[in-house]
């Protein structure tokens, strides 16, 4: 609980800090750089809770509505208004502060727009669509709380459908390498590059437990199973010890669970000789149909570095 809550902060922490109210040409403009906000992005600042808004990277000027049947970077979930806390005139918050308004006024109202719990395990974290600096001069109070999804080494990553239709379980796809960040792992990158884990399957631990709860122990156990079979499926069979890789998977915990977060991933990595941490791997170990000659090791093999 504690890891997703410091997660949440710190995705807060990068969206606010990466603003869409850089005052750096005096405070004045109402974009970055003191430029005015294209018509799409004032629509998206007075955007409605079920609304899906995309933007690029580097230019949150660009922030726009977009169908949440496509790629998005944030789903608004309501529209707080903050004006009794902060009247007209009152100083804009700074950074920790928006982070804990986000937290007072977003948590619980994301709960109910959602229908069910916030996994704090899961994929969405909460924040903040803010306004403007010229937006906050004249007045407006109003904030429109969101759900977005952070990876692992802090870049947004695309959502698609709205988030009352998905689960929050923090899966990826099968093909999926993640990058190689000190000793751990960070977000996803190409396969052929340094990285950490790569995604061979994705299960639902419902087709086994479907009435309750599994304990730890029961999904390790079928997930033990389960997943040797998806490696070798994935691989053609390859030999992960030769290769000097291990499989290893997700688990779910109780609060998850009642979230409805049942999917998991089935993964192979490579650990340091200390045991310390995960080391480089280069190349994907995905192979043919069972029977298929697997992949030379030197495509899919340890880098003995902790990659930092």
């Amino acid at each position: 609980m504690a890891g997703a809550f410091v997660g949440a902060l710190i995705a807060l922490g990068l969206n606010v800090a990466f603003s869409w109210t850089d005052d750096a040409a005096g405070g004045s403009g109402t974009g970055p750089g003191g430029g005015k906000l294209s018509p799409a992005a004032e629509e998206a600042f007075k955007s409605p809770a079920g609304s899906c808004l995309n933007w690029k990277q580097k230019d949150a000027a660009d922030v726009h509505i977009v169908p949440c049947g496509e790629p998005h970077l944030f789903e608004v979930t309501s529209v707080e208004d903050i004006g009794g806390q902060y009247p007209k005139g009152a100083p804009t918050p700074d950074i920790p502060t928006w982070e804990r308004i986000a937290q007072e006024h977003c948590t619980g109202n994301a709960k109910n727009y959602l229908g069910k719990p916030l996994d704090p395990y899961g994929k969405f974290t909460v924040n903040i669509l803010r306004p403007t600096a010229a937006q906050w001069t004249a007045g407006d109070r109003q904030l429109r709380c969101g759900l977005q999804w952070t990876g692992p080494g802090g870049s947004l990553q695309k959502l698609t459908g709205s988030a009352k239709d998905q689960q929050q379980s923090l899966v990826w796809e099968p093909g999926t390498c993640l990058a190689l960040t000190g000793k751990t792992f960070g977000d996803p990158t190409d396969c052929a590059r340094e990285h950490s884990y790569e995604i061979i399957a994705k299960l639902d631990l419902k087709t086994k437990f479907p009435d309750s709860y599994p304990s730890q122990d029961d999904q390790k156990t079928w997930l033990d199973t389960e997943c040797t079979k998806a490696a070798a499926d994935y691989t053609g069979g390859a030999d992960l010890g030769e290769k000097k890789l291990i499989l290893t998977w997700d688990t779910r915990e109780t609060e998850s669970w009642d979230a409805g977060s049942t999917l998991v991933n089935c993964k192979v990595a490579a650990k340091l000789e200390d045991g310390s941490g995960l080391a480089a791997v280069t190349g994907s170990v995905k192979g043919g149909p069972q029977g298929d000659a697997p992949p030379d090791a030197s495509s899919a093999s340890p880098t003995p570095t902790s990659g930092g």
